[in-house]
C-alpha cells in the first residue's frame, strides 16, 4: 500500500491508500493544480505493523541475556 503526502505551508495533507504508486502519482496529477507553487509530495510504500514487528523479532541478534 502506499500513501500520498501534500505539504503545503503549514498544512500536509495525507490521501489514500492505494494498490500501487502509479495509482498515486495518477492522483497527484490530479490534485498537484488545486496546490499553490510551493507545495511540496511525496509517495510513500506503507508497512503493515505484522511485517515490521517480524522484521524486528527475526533480524535482531543482540539480544539481552536475562538474568536468572
Amino acid at each position: 500500500m502506499y500513501l500520498l503526502t501534500i505539504r503545503e505551508g503549514l498544512q500536509t495533507r495525507h490521501i489514500g491508500p492505494y494498490g500501487s504508486p502509479k495509482q498515486a502519482a495518477d492522483d497527484l496529477d490530479r490534485l498537484l493544480p488545486l496546490c499553490g507553487d510551493r507545495a511540496r509530495w511525496q509517495i510513500h510504500a506503507l508497512e503493515s505493523p505484522a511485517d515490521l514487528q517480524d522484521q524486528l523479532d527475526g533480524g535482531d541478534d543482540r539480544q539481552s541475556p536475562v538474568a536468572a
